[in-house]
């Protein structure tokens, strides 16, 4: 079995976005990481292997790509491509729940937590969602304080104001409505 730390087994590029230049990584199971302009690069561990049948890294990649630019023309509310993030079994819950948020809606840390088993657990889910690897395609942004505050997001504030009022503007523009 290959070393899934191995650079061989991963494909990474930049894209352009109206958020500045983002970095997606890419490997044998999935789309691994997208990172913000700025963001440090962690070296941490990956899933391990490839998928039987799997495209590969460059094919996992050139696939995040395409959808990413669909995400920011507006073109595209949902993403359908393979992930491969590496958490605990409590961060992969988290993150389960951040793939169900509706595009254009929010939801709370609280009802986060809720939604993973233990409404106790909003400083956990938010601390969760702050090691989330692979943000804006598992939708971190669209979770916010009790009070509607928009708190934690690793692009920054406004950046997640920005991601979320993209999305209300998408969902207006294909209702009509101003």
């Amino acid at each position: 079995m290959a070393d899934p730390a191995d650079p061989a087994d991963t494909a990474e590029t930049t894209l352009d976005t109206p958020l500045g230049r983002l970095s997606l990584l890419a490997g044998p199971r999935g789309l691994r990481r997208v990172r913000f302009p700025g963001e440090r690069t962690e070296a941490g561990p990956s899933a391990a292997g490839p998928v039987p049948g799997g495209g590969g890294a460059e094919e996992w990649l050139r696939i995040a790509v395409a959808q990413v630019r669909e995400y920011f023309a507006g073109a595209r509310t949902r993403f359908d491509l393979a992930l491969d993030p590496v958490g605990t079994p409590f961060q992969l819950a988290a993150w389960g729940v951040l793939r169900t948020i509706p595009y254009g809606t929010t939801i709370s840390y609280g009802e986060q937590a809720r939604r993973v088993g233990d409404a106790r657990k909003a400083r956990a889910v938010g601390g969760a969602n702050g090691r989330n690897p692979i943000p804006i395609v598992v939708p971190c942004h669209r979770v916010i304080g009790s009070g509607g505050a928009l708190v934690g997001f690793g692009g920054g504030t406004d950046a997640k104001a920005w991601l979320l009022d993209h999305e209300r503007t998408v969902l207006c523009r294909r209702s009509g409505e101003p």
